[in-house]
């Protein structure tokens, strides 16, 4: 039986929002979350993949990527630039912490999370080694995604159409190598029974294949 990881509340980035960082025991790298509109770090899907990525040696970071005052103003909610930008000092607060800077990292972004990660993996492709996108808005970070060098997964359920649709006009645009993976029987949020759990285990493959050997 695995060991349960190390946690630490931290404070991230300039901002200093607020943090959850976890530490399995020989972590085979890091992934830093992005959340969703309307969401935080305390989102309960993110939370579930992130402790199943724990469960198989990955150190985690889950951070809200607004303060509380910004928050409260929904166009905030929205600014792929800014958010984006928040998840790049992620990336950078992380470079400067003695016992994560060695670690390979990847990025794991939930619906319009998603294109804020791509947008930092554009902004900081020395530090970001691969990218997954669960039920995301890849389509939002714009002309970011030629810029993207990351391997990046897309994870879509086959029930969300529109978005769908969007991944797959998105993928198009992107250079770098990526995958697409359609979970059947999923909607949007992925509630339906064994549909997160699909989602866990083409993370887990991704990160396992791109993180290793970075």
């Amino acid at each position: 039986m695995s060991q349960s990881p190390i946690l630490r509340e931290v404070s991230v980035g300039a901002s200093g929002l607020p943090g959850t960082l976890a530490l399995p025991p020989a972590c085979g790298g890091l992934v830093i979350f992005a959340h969703g509109s309307g969401s935080s770090r305390l989102s309960p899907r993110n939370t579930h993949v992130a402790r199943q990525l724990n469960g198989h040696g990955f150190a985690t970071l889950l951070f809200d990527l607004l303060t509380v005052p910004e928050a409260e103003d929904r166009r905030n909610v929205f600014d792929i630039p800014l958010l984006g930008t928040r998840v790049a000092e992620a990336l950078q607060w992380v470079a400067r912490e003695e016992d994560l800077s060695a670690l390979p990292i990847g990025l794991f972004g939930a619906s319009t999370g998603a294109a804020a990660a791509l947008v930092a993996a554009a902004l900081a492709p020395d530090l970001v080694k691969a990218v997954v996108s669960r039920g995301g808005r890849p389509d939002l970070a714009g002309e970011a995604l030629a810029s993207v060098a990351a391997p990046t997964l897309l994870i879509v359920g086959g029930l969300d159409r529109e978005v769908l649709d969007l991944n797959r006009a998105a993928q198009r645009r992107m250079q770098c190598p990526t995958s697409l993976v359609v979970v059947p029987g999923a909607t949007h949020l992925f509630e339906e029974p064994g549909t997160l759990d699909a989602v866990v285990s083409a993370a887990v493959g991704w990160f396992a294949k791109h993180l290793a050997g970075a």
